[in-house]
């Protein structure tokens, strides 16, 4: 099977990255061991294919410093729910499996959403379907249609940051333009 050969400017990132983490979990960071880091790396690289990840090539540190803003008062309010149903409800919870479809098919911004929405309490990412863009999360206290529905939301709403924040611009706009056609929608649903 024959295989895209990715650019040494586009590997580089993973290579650094790679280098790092063998640093990291030496220990070690003298030059002897990051040379033989990046040796490693190489090796790898070159044996195990793994598909490019392509960056949007624009980052909004505005956007970004908002995201954190809203992603950590998530993680506060998540956790002082999930203590309650830990505390006072028990096992009388239901949980749910939901599956979330995502507008991005870019394999960077699936799993930034994955990550993101796992590091939240009560949710959890069990499978990822690639062809479709879909996450499948498992929940906490989610019982009814409305639940279910407020899970959707929230995982496409941190989507929807992660793609101001790094998206490419064919995502972006394809946002914006969802987003200015929803007051026109919820007028028609309405009437």
């Amino acid at each position: 099977m024959s295989r895209k050969r990715i650019s040494f400017k586009q590997e580089l990132p993973l290579l650094i990255w790679l280098v790092l983490v063998w640093a990291a979990l030496w220990r070690d960071f003298s030059p002897g061991n990051l040379i033989f880091g990046a040796l490693i790396a190489l090796i790898i690289t070159r044996l195990f294919y793994l598909p490019p990840v392509e960056l949007s090539g624009r980052f909004n540190p505005i956007y970004f410093l908002e995201y954190i803003g809203v992603f950590l008062w998530h993680v506060v309010i998540a956790s002082a729910q999930v203590a309650y149903f830990a505390v006072v409800r028990g096992p009388r919870i239901t949980n749910a499996v939901v599956a979330v479809r995502l507008r991005s098919h870019s394999d960077l911004m699936v799993t930034a959403t994955g990550h993101v929405i796992s590091l939240i309490p009560g949710s959890l990412v069990i499978e990822v379907d690639r062809s479709t863009s879909t996450l499948y999360l498992h929940v906490l206290n989610a019982s009814t249609p409305a639940e279910v529905e407020k899970v959707r939301r929230e995982v496409r709403s941190a989507e929807a940051w992660l793609i101001r924040v790094m998206g490419s611009k064919a995502e972006l706009a394809a946002l914006r333009a969802e987003t200015a056609d929803r007051p026109a929608r919820q007028a028609r649903s309405s009437q």
